[in-house]
This record gives C-alpha cells, sequence and structure tokens, in this order.
C-alpha cells in the first residue's frame, strides 16, 4: 500500500532499491518553500551501471523478444496501479510541483488510461508488406531500438514519464528514466508502482536521480544508450543533441514555443471563449507550459473590448495552495523561476509595453513562488517579450492590420509547437491555420486531440504520441526483401 508517494526514495537499478553514492539532496515544495524530501543523488558510476542494467535486460533479457501481449499485460497492470494510486499521485503533484484540481485530469488521471492505450497499441505493431519494383515482396517491419534514456521536466513530470515510458515499452525498449531533480518523487514513485505491481522484469526499467550535470550527461553520450527522449527547454535540447551526435543515437526532442492565438475580426468574443483563452494562453498550470499560446493577437476593432474583458478574468483567478480544491492557479517551481519571470515583466515594460494587470506576487501569499496572471499590451512582434519563452503567466497582447499581417506575426518566432485560431467563418479560420507554420493549431477552441504532437524549428524534433505513430518513434524501420 501506498500511504503517500513523498517519501525518502533509493536510486531504482535493475530491479533493487540501491542507496546512492552521491549522498541526498532536498526536494522543496513550491507551496511551503519547505523540504518535503530528500532525494537520492546518483554517481556517474550509478547511472552508468543504471545503463548496463538496461543493456543487459535488451541484449540478454526476455523484454525484446517477449510477446506483444505479455509486454501489453505489463502496461495493463501499470495502468490499473496508476488508477488505484491516483489520488496519491495528486496528492504529491500538489505539493511536488503545484498541480491545482482543474489540472488533475491532465496531469494525473490521464497517465493511467495512456498505459493502457499503449497496451493497445504495442498488439497492433505488425509487418506490413510494400508494394516494389520486380519479383517477390517486401516486408517492413520495426524493430525496438534498444536502451533508451527519457529525460523529464517538471512542469508536468508525471505524465510526461508514463507517456514516454509506455511508447518505449510498448516497442520492446528498456529504459533509464531521468527525472528532473525539481521534482524527483514522481519519477520515483512511478517506479515503486513498477516495482510492486507489475510483471516488468528487473533492468528494463530503471530510475535515477543525479543532480550533476557530469551524471545526466552520461544518459546521453554513452554509447550502450541507443536513443535519447527529451522534453524541455530548447537550450538543453540543443546541448542534447550535440552530446547525442557522437555516437548517432536517435533523439525525440519536445522543446519549447512561444505560440500566437489569433482572434479574427468576425469571431464573436464569449465570456466562455475568453475563460478558455486565459487558461490555454496564460493560467494553465501558472503559465508553465510549452504549449501555451502566450502572444495574444487582436485587430484594433477587437482589442480595447477583449484586452478589458481578460483583465477582469485574470484578476478573478485565485491563485494559492493547490490544497484548497477552489484554486485555480498554483506556484511557479521555484524562487529562481519566479525572478526570471518578473525580470522579463520589467524588461517589456522598459521595451515601451503597458501592464494591464497582475506583474507581481499576489497580495496575502507570502510564503510559496506565487506570480500573479499577467497581461501586458502595447507589445510589439519584436520584442524580448514577443520572441523569448517566459515560462510564466504572463499574456502578451500584440495588434495586427489584416490576416495576412497576422499570420505574419504569428510565424515571426525562432519557436513553432502550438497556437489557435479564433473566427466566425471557420472556413477562414482553418485558411489562417494552415498559414501557420506550427506542430499544431486549435481553430475555435477545438484541439488537435490524437494527432502526433511536436514543434517546427526550435520547438523540437519527432512527434511524441498520435497512436501508433508514437510508438514508432521509439523503434528502426527494416525492410526484408521475401522472394516470390
Amino acid at each position: 500500500m501506498l500511504p503517500t508517494l513523498v517519501d525518502t526514495y533509493q536510486l531504482y537499478i535493475d530491479g533493487q532499491w540501491v542507496e546512492p553514492e552521491g549522498g541526498r539532496y532536498e526536494d522543496i515544495s513550491p507551496v511551503t518553500e519547505q523540504v518535503i524530501a530528500t532525494a537520492p543523488d546518483a554517481s556517474v558510476d550509478q547511472v552508468g551501471a543504471a545503463i548496463g542494467a538496461a543493456r543487459r535486460a535488451f541484449d540478454d533479457g526476455p523484454w525484446a523478444t517477449t510477446s506483444a501481449e505479455d509486454r501489453a499485460e505489463c502496461l495493463n497492470q501499470l495502468g490499473q496501479a496508476l488508477l488505484k494510486y491516483a489520488d496519491d499521485f495528486f496528492a504529491l503533484s500538489r505539493v511536488e510541483w503545484g498541480c491545482t484540481e482543474n489540472e488533475r485530469l491532465m496531469q494525473i488521471d490521464g497517465a493511467a488510461f495512456m498505459s493502457m492505450h499503449a497496451a493497445q497499441l504495442a498488439t497492433q505493431l505488425a509487418d506490413q508488406e510494400v508494394t516494389g519494383i520486380g519479383a517477390g515482396k517486401t516486408l517492413l517491419r520495426h524493430e525496438p531500438l534498444g536502451v533508451v534514456s527519457i529525460l523529464t521536466p517538471w512542469n508536468f513530470p508525471h505524465c510526461l514519464n508514463v507517456m514516454k515510458l509506455n511508447h518505449a515499452l510498448a516497442a520492446g525498449d528498456t529504459v533509464v528514466l531521468k527525472p528532473s531533480p525539481l521534482t524527483p518523487a514522481a519519477g520515483l514513485a512511478l517506479a515503486r508502482l513498477i516495482d510492486e505491481h507489475t510483471d516488468i522484469p528487473p533492468g528494463v526499467v530503471n530510475v535515477v536521480t543525479p543532480s550533476s550535470v557530469e551524471a545526466a550527461r552520461l544518459l546521453t553520450t554513452d554509447p550502450r544508450v541507443d536513443m535519447v527522449s527529451f522534453t524541455g527547454s530548447s537550450v538543453v535540447g540543443r546541448q542534447v543533441m550535440s552530446a547525442a551526435g557522437d555516437t548517432l543515437k536517435r533523439i525525440l526532442l519536445e522543446l519549447g514555443g512561444k505560440s500566437a492565438c489569433i482572434i479574427l475580426d468576425d469571431t464573436e468574443v464569449t465570456d466562455e471563449m475568453l475563460q478558455q483563452l486565459l487558461f490555454d494562453c496564460c493560467s494553465l498550470h501558472s503559465g508553465q507550459a510549452c504549449i501555451l499560446q502566450s502572444r495574444l493577437l487582436l485587430p484594433d476593432s477587437l482589442h480595447d473590448d477583449v484586452v478589458e474583458r481578460l483583465v477582469t478574468l485574470a484578476r478573478a483567478v485565485k491563485v494559492g495552495d493547490p490544497a484548497d480544491p477552489e484554486v485555480q492557479m498554483g506556484p511557479l517551481i521555484s524562487d529562481a523561476q519566479r525572478g526570471r519571470v518578473e525580470a522579463h515583466v520589467a524588461g517589456a515594460l522598459d521595451e515601451g509595453a503597458q501592464l494591464a494587470t497582475g506583474g507581481h506576487r499576489p497580495a496575502g501569499l507570502d510564503v510559496g513562488f506565487y506570480f500573479e496572471p499577467t497581461i501586458l499590451t502595447g507589445v510589439q512582434p519584436n520584442s524580448v517579450i514577443a520572441q523569448e519563452e517566459v515560462f510564466g503567466p504572463v499574456l502578451s497582447v500584440i495588434r495586427y492590420r489584416d490576416d495576412r499581417d497576422a499570420v505574419a506575426i504569428a510565424n515571426n518566432s525562432a519557436y513553432g509547437l502550438s497556437g489557435a485560431v479564433w473566427g466566425g467563418d471557420v472556413d477562414r479560420a482553418v485558411g489562417v491555420a494552415r498559414r501557420i507554420r506550427t506542430g499544431q493549431v486549435a481553430v475555435n477552441g477545438c484541439g488537435a486531440g490524437g494527432a502526433p504532437f511536436g514543434g517546427f524549428k526550435l520547438s523540437g524534433l519527432g512527434r511524441e504520441g498520435g497512436g501508433i505513430t508514437g510508438v514508432h518513434q521509439y523503434m528502426e524501420p527494416m525492410a526484408i526483401g521475401v522472394p516470390a
């Protein structure tokens, strides 16, 4: 039984809990600013041992040759355990990374169903016959890549740990998972479920939580690793890509974003729409989401009305302790992150933007890394605040002249992860969406659910999810010519 998932864990290597050689470091709650646990600090040698365990489990163990049905059964076991202990993971999420009640479905509950879906996908992997020129036939198959390093961030740690693990295991790979040092318990608690509630063999999943760059870097450079799956900032993504390049590892990078939300001049602006827009563009997990549409593009005819109504809604957002079920927005992850957001807002004001609302720590919240929902107007398309990812609850409002100008502003970014278009004429809105160079665009609030997720430009390489496509990202195509 798991009465609490906030625990003093050891490292999980080759099916065993191992005492860390690097000592322990503090896991600090962004809500209370207090230590909630200490995390095991893996040494370079211990990260190497985890890689070795995954390598042996793939080369000599049963996992790569396990039937799809048996792999699916293990994933179903994981899904059932995630369902059973969803309340425990939600309790952990509230104190470790500030998850609120309105985020529970996407942050916690959805993970269990992702595992069950991955179990179904595992059984759908099959050879495909490819039509070619000449006698005989060609069979196209997908082989597991081998050992996968999974490196996850602190903003959506649980669902990303589970999603990446699901696809790697469904493919037949073995894994070394390294959660962020800011959310180590999320990954170690997942290891506990795997250890106690699934038949996944030892060495197939290993979880290490090093704090040092040297130890973490081994997961991108060690020749025994075949693939690196990373979600995080574009800055670190470049480093991962460079490090993995020496051995030509396969890489999957889901990186940052500075996405645009375009409101066309024929839009009927309802309160319900604005509530969704404020969440998608600003307040989702306190603005700490790469998919945020943090640039709001408005025509002159709607600008003042939309801004005024958004300011009213932003000021009504209840910010505070996620333990309160009525709280709609929790804290930023750390004091350093709050300082970074404050600096971005100050820089925007120096560049000529105006503060419509927010920009400070909320009144009465003296403990915790809180920041108000913030709306900036008068933002210029080339300004720093319009170009750099803030990763905080800051919405930049930009005026545009016509559809062509809106598309140009939306595409004036080094990123291309998500986006949104709202309009009364759906065909027109879809036409505008088609011209935005980004990974996915929601039209009138309709998200691209079920499609492969990823971005253009600095927003990454490859695609997560999207059914069997997501599993194939963790596999290598192989063609076999068969004589007639």
